[in-house]
């Protein structure tokens, strides 16, 4: 679960960054890294499932 976690934080720092470079308000980046780190949560969480399915 810590990679879900690692990845919904990494997520929320590419959303923010991606949006201030497109000069988006405050809302826009809250929009942004709540999206890229729902995306990247998902992407860690089934990382994480794979590991343990696997025995990793």
């Amino acid at each position: 679960m810590i990679l879900a976690a690692i990845g919904a934080i990494i997520g929320a720092i590419f959303g923010w960054k991606r949006a201030a470079k497109r000069g988006g308000v405050t809302a826009d980046k809250l929009q942004y890294a709540t999206s890229h780190g729902i995306a990247f949560l998902l992407v860690g969480y089934f990382i994480a499932l794979f590991m343990a399915r696997m025995g990793i």
